[in-house]
């Protein structure tokens, strides 16, 4: 079967084909928030099969997966790994329409030269090639392979980095660098907060007792990931908050939170509020760029996550009313001259024009962009989803400073959705150009793709 991922796949016009060929395919990727762990990097992690490579954590696959029925011990279970990937294989033709194809297709013929058409039949035919070729790969020179010039994990604050700082010292030449994640430390009315509390208290050497106690502690840690590097932090919220509160009342909340006893909806929603607050002043004192996620339903179905837990593909995008909070606590920071480098992510494509007007409201003369829509996230960075985001921006803001792309995966082979995202923006580019929407001026339009694949981020993260 001829391979349907041809060199101009996704590119419909000629000017998309040579503005992904000569300007955008040869880019390298800054790859600014994922989740690949550090220490696989570090310790040059090795694969055995493809399905370890594949399945192992990606809740895409398993969400396709239980969607075609297949049974949780060849998803998450402990069936064979042949078995799980042949389950995968079978599953995979259904999907038509899903990125998942895409992805799929384009991470076997970049990394294991496989342009075939990956069915229940041909799964034995990939599986032996897929493996005999990882016999020689290992996670850096998958990443090598892709062309990637920075990876952005997201880390802890309590984490030590010492991965990050293995991989500084060695001649590894791609910048590994950790992004800070204090979700733990908000979530004041999620179970685990007194236990994590005690945990940064330790890593801090000091109790945290107060309100004003959590703030330095978070703020030491943020100095120690400056100091390792660090160039964002980011905050994974349900929903977007603003709720103020005096430090008297925040001193009770946090007494509550430790002592294990229920905290109320306002009481929350007050104390994540003054501690985002506080963090986005520290992100703006020091140059970070601060990446906003939300509008998420994490684990609605509670029978699988007793079983199963967190992050096994069970989420699904929230229907909330963001845009007043957020402009409040934007306004908040701004007031005080210390509102930092933002993107904002939604999982909801409702909320694009919302946020594209909103970002025109704060932005600034100290950098092109300073406030980001951030990229088709999720459910979205499908086909559909990348150019909806895109449109948008474009409409109602500058398409020519977004940041581009990012896998916020697991994988080592998931550097293929940037080329997909590429393919995407030139087509989108190609189309407007020969509608006559915008001028043929090939020097102009070859800038703006580089830039929205590379140059853009390279400034924005002041790498």
């Amino acid at each position: 079967m001829e391979s349907f991922l041809n060199e101009n796949f996704l590119l419909s016009t000629e000017t998309a084909r040579n503005l992904f060929h000569h300007y955008a395919k040869e880019m390298p990727i800054i790859d600014y928030h994922c989740h690949i762990d550090p220490k696989e990097i570090w310790e040059d992690r090795k694969f055995e099969n493809i399905t370890q490579l594949w399945l192992g954590g990606d809740h895409y696959k398993w969400r396709l997966m239980r969607s075609n029925g297949v049974e949780e011990r060849f998803i998450t279970g402990d069936a064979p790994d042949r078995e799980k990937f042949q389950k995968f294989a079978e599953s995979l033709p259904r999907a038509i329409g899903n990125p998942m194809v895409h992805w799929c297709h384009l991470e076997l013929k970049n990394y294991f030269g496989y342009e075939g058409f990956l069915t229940g039949e041909t799964a034995e035919e990939v599986w032996n090639l897929c493996n005999e070729k990882l016999a020689d790969l290992s996670a850096r020179k998958l990443i090598l392979q892709s062309n990637v010039a920075m990876i952005g994990t997201t880390d802890d604050p309590c984490s030590d980095l010492c991965w990050h700082e293995k991989l500084a010292a060695s001649d590894f030449p791609v910048k590994v660098l950790p992004s800070f994640r204090p979700d733990p430390a908000l979530n004041i009315h999620k179970e685990g907060f007194a236990s994590y509390i005690e945990k940064l208290s330790a890593t801090c050497g000091r109790e945290i007792k107060t309100f004003a106690d959590l703030k330095k502690a978070l703020s030491e840690r943020i100095e120690f990931f400056d100091a390792h590097g660090c160039r964002a932090a980011d905050h994974g919220l349900d929903r977007i908050l603003f709720r103020t509160a005096d430090e008297r009342v925040l001193d009770a909340t946090l007494a509550k939170g430790l002592c294990g006893q229920a905290v109320s909806g306002v009481e929350a929603e007050a104390f994540q509020t003054a501690l985002l607050l506080h963090c986005g002043r520290e992100y703006s004192r020091l140059g970070w760029v601060m990446q906003l996620h939300f509008s998420c339903i994490r684990n609605p179905n509670a029978k699988q996550f007793r079983r199963l837990g967190a992050d096994s593909g069970f989420d699904c995008i929230n229907v909330t009313d963001s845009c007043e909070s957020l402009h409040r606590l934007m306004n908040a920071w701004e007031q005080e001259e210390a509102l930092p480098k933002t993107v904002l992510y939604s999982l909801n494509p409702a909320d694009n024009a919302w946020l594209g007007t909103l970002l025109g409201a704060f932005q600034s003369s100290l950098v092109a962009g300073k406030i980001q829509h951030g990229s088709a996230w999720w459910f979205n960075d499908h086909k559909a989803g990348m150019q909806e985001q895109m449109i948008s921006l474009a409409n109602l803001g500058i398409l020519g400073n977004f940041i581009g792309m990012l896998t916020d995966s697991r994988s080592f082979l998931s550097y293929a959705r940037h080329e997909y995202f590429r393919r995407i923006l030139c087509d989108l580019l190609g189309q407007w150009v020969e509608n006559g929407e915008y001028p043929n001026d090939e020097k102009t339009l070859g800038r703006l793709t580089q830039d929205i694949c590379y140059y853009n981020a390279e400034r924005y993260f002041n790498l």
